[in-house]
């Protein structure tokens, strides 16, 4: 048996089975209206070449990209994220961002969950950019989510992150000249 909470009665109740078969094949119904599918499968196929140009197409880096990727992604201080991949990446221009797809200077992890496909130039590699934010998105959950404060977040990156000692004065410098805290708002 399946129980929901009611919060009008404030208590458990059994699901109705129909009607949450109803739901699911209305979900189902709308997937499918959402991108286009159909069942019958009308749609005439793509080729090989054309999904593999589709795809170079989507994961091409643009910095509004990464920024809307970032707003979706809910970090708890987005512009510091943004303000360390400006950093790391030599505004996007270094050889590990261009051909690691590494924009954060990440190491390889041993410890946690990664997205990365193995190391290059002493730096973990991912297969995209996107890779890469979504490897800093589990090193953010496995290591910052309990930090409460702006503060405290500069002080575990300054501690536990960069080797640099002005690494969170250059993230401030940053954020200050783009006006980072206004994009992310």
């Amino acid at each position: 048996m399946l129980y929901t909470y009611d919060k009008s009665s404030l208590r458990f109740v059994r699901v109705k089975w129909l009607a949450l078969i109803m739901k699911v094949l209305a979900v189902v119904a709308l997937v499918f209206s959402v991108f286009g599918l159909t069942i019958q499968g009308t749609r005439q196929a793509e080729t090989e070449s054309e999904v593999m140009i589709i795809l170079a197409e989507q994961n091409k880096f643009s910095a509004d990209k990464l920024i809307g990727m970032i707003k979706e992604m809910n970090f708890n201080y987005p512009q510091i994220v943004y303000a360390q991949a400006i950093l790391e990446s030599g505004n996007f221009q270094s050889k590990i961002f261009k051909e690691n797809h590494n924009m954060f200077g990440m190491k390889q992890a041993v410890i946690r969950i990664t997205k990365a496909k193995g190391t290059q130039y002493d730096h973990a590699f991912y297969k995209n950019w996107i890779e890469s934010l979504d490897d800093y998105a589990l090193y953010s959950s496995t290591y910052l989510s309990s930090l409460r404060t702006e503060n405290e977040y500069f002080n575990y990156l300054s501690q536990n992150y960069a080797e640099d000692t002005q690494y969170v004065a250059k993230l401030k410098q940053i954020i200050e000249s783009m006006n980072l805290k206004s994009k992310f708002n």
